[in-house]
Protein backbone atom coordinates (compact mmCIF):
# COMPACT_ATOMS: atom_id res chain seq x y z
CA UNK A 1 0.00 0.00 0.00
CA UNK A 2 1.42 3.41 -0.98
CA UNK A 3 2.20 5.85 1.84
CA UNK A 4 1.15 9.52 1.91
CA UNK A 5 4.76 10.56 1.31
CA UNK A 6 4.90 8.36 -1.82
CA UNK A 7 1.68 9.90 -3.20
CA UNK A 8 2.82 13.53 -2.73
CA UNK A 9 4.64 14.99 -5.73
CA UNK A 10 8.07 16.40 -4.82
CA UNK A 11 8.34 20.20 -4.90
CA UNK A 12 10.02 21.51 -8.05
CA UNK A 13 13.30 22.97 -6.83
CA UNK A 14 14.49 24.15 -10.23
CA UNK A 15 15.01 27.94 -10.31
CA UNK A 16 12.58 29.90 -12.49
CA UNK A 17 13.91 30.81 -15.92
CA UNK A 18 15.08 34.38 -16.56
CA UNK A 19 12.47 35.08 -19.25
CA UNK A 20 9.71 34.27 -16.77
CA UNK A 21 11.27 36.64 -14.25
CA UNK A 22 11.52 39.33 -16.91
CA UNK A 23 7.82 38.94 -17.65
CA UNK A 24 7.00 38.95 -13.94
CA UNK A 25 8.83 42.29 -13.47
CA UNK A 26 7.02 43.76 -16.47
CA UNK A 27 3.74 42.78 -14.84
CA UNK A 28 4.88 44.31 -11.56
CA UNK A 29 5.77 47.64 -13.21
CA UNK A 30 2.66 48.06 -15.41
CA UNK A 31 -0.97 48.49 -14.36
CA UNK A 32 -2.34 45.83 -16.76
CA UNK A 33 -1.08 42.62 -18.30
CA UNK A 34 -1.86 44.01 -21.75
CA UNK A 35 0.65 46.86 -21.26
CA UNK A 36 3.15 44.52 -19.63
CA UNK A 37 2.87 42.09 -22.55
CA UNK A 38 3.55 44.89 -25.00
CA UNK A 39 6.66 45.88 -23.03
CA UNK A 40 8.16 42.39 -23.45
CA UNK A 41 6.92 41.89 -27.02
CA UNK A 42 4.45 39.09 -26.24
CA UNK A 43 0.76 38.70 -26.99
CA UNK A 44 -1.52 39.15 -23.94
CA UNK A 45 -2.42 35.45 -24.06
CA UNK A 46 1.23 34.34 -24.20
CA UNK A 47 2.12 36.74 -21.39
CA UNK A 48 -0.70 35.51 -19.14
CA UNK A 49 0.33 31.91 -19.82
CA UNK A 50 3.93 32.73 -18.90
CA UNK A 51 2.81 34.25 -15.57
CA UNK A 52 0.48 31.32 -14.86
CA UNK A 53 3.29 28.83 -15.44
CA UNK A 54 5.62 30.81 -13.17
CA UNK A 55 2.98 30.83 -10.41
CA UNK A 56 2.51 27.08 -10.86
CA UNK A 57 6.28 26.56 -10.71
CA UNK A 58 6.59 28.60 -7.49
CA UNK A 59 3.33 27.18 -6.08
CA UNK A 60 2.03 30.61 -5.13
CA UNK A 61 -0.11 33.45 -6.50
CA UNK A 62 1.94 36.48 -7.55
CA UNK A 63 -0.83 38.80 -8.84
CA UNK A 64 -4.39 39.68 -7.91
CA UNK A 65 -6.23 40.09 -11.20
CA UNK A 66 -9.29 42.24 -11.96
CA UNK A 67 -10.90 43.50 -15.15
CA UNK A 68 -9.16 46.87 -14.87
CA UNK A 69 -5.73 46.19 -13.39
CA UNK A 70 -3.48 43.71 -11.66
CA UNK A 71 -1.82 44.09 -8.27
CA UNK A 72 0.99 42.21 -6.60
CA UNK A 73 0.23 39.81 -3.78
CA UNK A 74 2.51 39.87 -0.72
CA UNK A 75 4.44 36.97 -2.28
CA UNK A 76 4.78 38.99 -5.50
CA UNK A 77 6.04 42.03 -3.61
CA UNK A 78 8.71 39.88 -1.93
CA UNK A 79 9.76 38.45 -5.28
CA UNK A 80 10.31 41.84 -7.01
CA UNK A 81 13.71 42.77 -5.49
CA UNK A 82 14.97 39.18 -5.75
CA UNK A 83 13.95 38.95 -9.42
CA UNK A 84 15.62 42.30 -10.15
CA UNK A 85 18.83 41.07 -8.53
CA UNK A 86 18.67 37.80 -10.48
CA UNK A 87 18.33 39.61 -13.81
CA UNK A 88 21.06 42.07 -12.89
CA UNK A 89 23.43 39.22 -12.04
CA UNK A 90 22.59 37.49 -15.31
CA UNK A 91 23.33 40.66 -17.27
CA UNK A 92 26.58 41.06 -15.34
CA UNK A 93 27.76 37.81 -16.93
CA UNK A 94 28.19 39.82 -20.13
CA UNK A 95 30.13 42.60 -18.40
CA UNK A 96 32.65 40.30 -16.71
CA UNK A 97 33.75 38.73 -20.01
CA UNK A 98 33.77 42.00 -21.96
CA UNK A 99 36.53 44.55 -22.25
CA UNK A 100 36.21 48.25 -22.95
CA UNK A 101 37.48 47.66 -26.49
CA UNK A 102 34.71 45.19 -27.29
CA UNK A 103 31.76 46.91 -25.56
CA UNK A 104 29.24 47.88 -28.25
CA UNK A 105 28.04 51.50 -28.24
CA UNK A 106 25.01 52.18 -26.05
CA UNK A 107 22.92 55.17 -24.97
CA UNK A 108 21.95 56.43 -21.52
CA UNK A 109 19.31 59.13 -21.05
CA UNK A 110 19.93 61.16 -17.87
CA UNK A 111 17.31 63.50 -16.46
CA UNK A 112 18.18 66.76 -14.74
CA UNK A 113 16.55 70.03 -13.82
CA UNK A 114 17.14 72.81 -16.33
CA UNK A 115 19.57 75.04 -14.41
CA UNK A 116 21.79 72.21 -13.17
CA UNK A 117 21.89 70.66 -16.61
CA UNK A 118 23.00 73.84 -18.35
CA UNK A 119 25.57 74.96 -15.78
CA UNK A 120 27.08 71.56 -14.91
CA UNK A 121 26.12 68.63 -17.13
CA UNK A 122 26.22 70.20 -20.58
CA UNK A 123 29.83 71.47 -20.15
CA UNK A 124 30.78 68.00 -18.88
CA UNK A 125 29.43 65.91 -21.77
CA UNK A 126 32.77 65.58 -23.56
CA UNK A 127 34.47 64.47 -20.34
CA UNK A 128 31.74 61.90 -19.70
CA UNK A 129 32.17 60.48 -23.19
CA UNK A 130 35.94 60.30 -22.75
CA UNK A 131 35.52 58.44 -19.44
CA UNK A 132 33.56 55.65 -21.18
CA UNK A 133 33.74 55.97 -24.99
CA UNK A 134 31.12 53.31 -25.72
CA UNK A 135 28.54 55.23 -23.68
CA UNK A 136 26.63 58.16 -25.21
CA UNK A 137 24.87 60.44 -22.71
CA UNK A 138 21.60 62.15 -23.68
CA UNK A 139 19.86 64.69 -21.43
CA UNK A 140 16.22 65.13 -20.47
CA UNK A 141 15.16 68.28 -18.60
CA UNK A 142 12.39 68.39 -16.01
CA UNK A 143 11.48 68.81 -12.36
CA UNK A 144 11.90 66.01 -9.80
CA UNK A 145 8.31 64.71 -9.96
CA UNK A 146 8.40 64.63 -13.76
CA UNK A 147 11.80 62.93 -13.79
CA UNK A 148 10.57 60.21 -11.43
CA UNK A 149 7.55 59.62 -13.67
CA UNK A 150 9.80 59.40 -16.74
CA UNK A 151 11.98 56.86 -14.90
CA UNK A 152 8.91 54.76 -14.04
CA UNK A 153 7.94 54.69 -17.72
CA UNK A 154 11.50 53.74 -18.75
CA UNK A 155 11.74 56.93 -20.84
CA UNK A 156 14.97 57.84 -19.05
CA UNK A 157 17.64 55.60 -17.51
CA UNK A 158 18.51 57.77 -14.51
CA UNK A 159 18.15 61.28 -13.15
CA UNK A 160 20.03 63.68 -10.88
CA UNK A 161 18.15 65.17 -7.96
CA UNK A 162 18.56 66.40 -4.41
CA UNK A 163 14.89 65.62 -3.62
CA UNK A 164 14.33 63.30 -0.68
CA UNK A 165 13.05 60.08 -2.26
CA UNK A 166 11.91 57.23 -0.02
CA UNK A 167 10.47 54.84 -2.62
CA UNK A 168 11.57 51.23 -2.76
CA UNK A 169 13.18 49.84 -5.88
CA UNK A 170 15.55 52.74 -6.52
CA UNK A 171 19.36 52.70 -6.52
CA UNK A 172 21.55 55.73 -5.83
CA UNK A 173 25.05 57.08 -6.29
CA UNK A 174 25.84 60.05 -4.04
CA UNK A 175 27.43 62.90 -5.99
CA UNK A 176 27.81 66.25 -4.20
CA UNK A 177 26.62 67.89 -1.03
CA UNK A 178 24.13 70.65 -1.84
CA UNK A 179 24.48 73.69 0.40
CA UNK A 180 21.93 76.50 0.54
CA UNK A 181 22.00 80.26 1.12
CA UNK A 182 19.29 82.62 2.38
CA UNK A 183 19.62 85.66 0.10
CA UNK A 184 18.16 89.01 -0.89
CA UNK A 185 19.22 92.04 -2.92
CA UNK A 186 21.12 94.81 -1.16
CA UNK A 187 18.59 97.41 -2.35
CA UNK A 188 15.71 95.48 -0.77
CA UNK A 189 17.52 95.16 2.55
CA UNK A 190 18.26 98.88 2.64
CA UNK A 191 14.51 99.50 2.55
CA UNK A 192 13.51 96.63 4.83
CA UNK A 193 16.28 94.96 6.88
CA UNK A 194 15.84 91.30 7.78
CA UNK A 195 17.79 90.40 10.90
CA UNK A 196 15.22 88.45 12.92
CA UNK A 197 12.18 86.26 12.29
CA UNK A 198 9.77 89.09 13.09
CA UNK A 199 11.24 91.15 10.20
CA UNK A 200 9.70 88.63 7.78
CA UNK A 201 6.38 90.48 7.95
CA UNK A 202 7.87 93.16 5.66
CA UNK A 203 9.01 90.68 2.99
CA UNK A 204 7.77 88.36 0.28
CA UNK A 205 9.15 84.80 0.30
CA UNK A 206 9.97 83.44 -3.15
CA UNK A 207 9.71 79.66 -3.56
CA UNK A 208 9.69 76.91 -6.20
CA UNK A 209 6.27 75.41 -5.42
CA UNK A 210 4.34 74.33 -2.31
CA UNK A 211 5.58 70.72 -2.40
CA UNK A 212 9.26 71.74 -2.55
CA UNK A 213 9.81 74.59 -0.05
CA UNK A 214 13.51 75.45 0.02
CA UNK A 215 12.88 77.69 3.04
CA UNK A 216 12.73 74.50 5.12
CA UNK A 217 16.54 74.34 4.97
CA UNK A 218 16.63 77.53 7.03
CA UNK A 219 13.77 76.58 9.35
CA UNK A 220 15.45 73.26 10.20
CA UNK A 221 18.57 75.16 11.29
CA UNK A 222 16.77 77.74 13.45
CA UNK A 223 15.15 77.45 16.92
CA UNK A 224 11.93 75.49 16.77
CA UNK A 225 9.85 78.20 18.46
CA UNK A 226 10.64 80.89 15.86
CA UNK A 227 7.69 82.17 13.85
CA UNK A 228 8.36 83.32 10.29
CA UNK A 229 5.22 85.07 9.06
CA UNK A 230 5.98 86.59 5.65
CA UNK A 231 3.80 89.30 4.18
CA UNK A 232 3.10 86.96 1.25
CA UNK A 233 4.59 84.12 -0.81
CA UNK A 234 5.13 83.60 -4.52
CA UNK A 235 5.80 80.26 -6.24
CA UNK A 236 7.87 80.43 -9.43
CA UNK A 237 8.55 76.84 -10.51
CA UNK A 238 12.32 76.96 -11.14
CA UNK A 239 15.33 78.20 -9.21
CA UNK A 240 16.27 80.33 -12.22
CA UNK A 241 13.01 82.23 -11.95
CA UNK A 242 13.41 82.59 -8.17
CA UNK A 243 16.94 83.96 -8.59
CA UNK A 244 15.76 86.47 -11.21
CA UNK A 245 13.05 87.78 -8.89
CA UNK A 246 15.47 88.04 -5.96
CA UNK A 247 17.89 90.02 -8.12
CA UNK A 248 15.00 92.34 -9.03
CA UNK A 249 14.39 92.99 -5.33
CA UNK A 250 10.99 91.28 -5.36
CA UNK A 251 11.61 89.18 -2.26
CA UNK A 252 13.91 86.91 -0.29
CA UNK A 253 14.65 83.24 -0.95
CA UNK A 254 16.67 80.17 -0.01
CA UNK A 255 18.61 78.98 -3.07
CA UNK A 256 21.38 76.44 -3.78
CA UNK A 257 24.70 78.02 -2.79
CA UNK A 258 26.45 77.03 -6.02
CA UNK A 259 23.71 78.76 -8.02
CA UNK A 260 24.16 82.17 -6.36
CA UNK A 261 27.89 82.01 -5.54
CA UNK A 262 28.83 84.51 -8.28
CA UNK A 263 25.99 86.85 -7.27
CA UNK A 264 27.19 86.88 -3.67
CA UNK A 265 30.80 87.39 -4.72
CA UNK A 266 29.87 90.31 -7.01
CA UNK A 267 27.61 91.92 -4.38
CA UNK A 268 24.44 91.50 -6.45
CA UNK A 269 22.99 89.47 -3.58
CA UNK A 270 23.55 89.52 0.17
CA UNK A 271 23.56 86.52 2.50
CA UNK A 272 20.94 86.81 5.27
CA UNK A 273 21.56 85.49 8.78
CA UNK A 274 25.14 84.54 7.83
CA UNK A 275 25.83 82.95 11.23
CA UNK A 276 23.11 80.35 10.66
CA UNK A 277 24.42 77.20 8.97
CA UNK A 278 21.55 76.02 6.78
CA UNK A 279 20.71 72.33 6.50
CA UNK A 280 22.18 70.53 3.50
CA UNK A 281 21.11 67.83 1.06
CA UNK A 282 22.92 65.63 -1.44
CA UNK A 283 22.72 65.46 -5.19
CA UNK A 284 22.29 61.82 -6.18
CA UNK A 285 22.19 59.88 -9.42
CA UNK A 286 19.02 57.77 -9.22
CA UNK A 287 18.05 54.71 -11.29
CA UNK A 288 15.92 51.59 -10.98
CA UNK A 289 17.34 48.59 -9.18
CA UNK A 290 18.14 45.88 -11.69
CA UNK A 291 18.86 48.28 -14.54
CA UNK A 292 20.77 46.43 -17.29
CA UNK A 293 23.46 49.15 -17.26
CA UNK A 294 23.86 49.33 -13.49
CA UNK A 295 27.64 49.09 -13.58
CA UNK A 296 27.91 51.85 -16.17
CA UNK A 297 25.57 54.00 -14.08
CA UNK A 298 27.78 53.45 -11.04
CA UNK A 299 30.81 54.49 -13.06
CA UNK A 300 28.89 57.52 -14.29
CA UNK A 301 28.18 58.45 -10.68
CA UNK A 302 31.88 58.21 -9.86
CA UNK A 303 32.79 60.50 -12.75
CA UNK A 304 30.08 63.03 -11.86
CA UNK A 305 31.28 63.10 -8.25
CA UNK A 306 34.77 64.07 -9.47
CA UNK A 307 33.49 67.26 -11.16
CA UNK A 308 32.53 70.14 -8.79
CA UNK A 309 29.14 71.79 -9.15
CA UNK A 310 29.06 75.05 -11.08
Amino acid sequence: MATTQELTAPRDVRPPDLESLRCFLAGAHHPTFRRAAKAVALSPAAFSDRIARLEEHLETTLFRRSTRRVRLTPAGERLVPQAERALAEARACIDVVSTEDTTPPFDLVVGTRFELGLSWLVPMLDALEAAEPARRIHLHFGQSDDLLAQLDRDHIDAFISSARLTRAGLAYARLHEEEYAFVASDDLLKKHPLRKARDARHHQLLELHPDLPLFRYLLDARPGDEVWAFERMQFLGTIGAVRARVLDGAGVAVLPAYFVAEDLKAGRLVSLLPRTKLQVDWFRLVWKEGHPRTESLRRLGTTLAEHPLQ
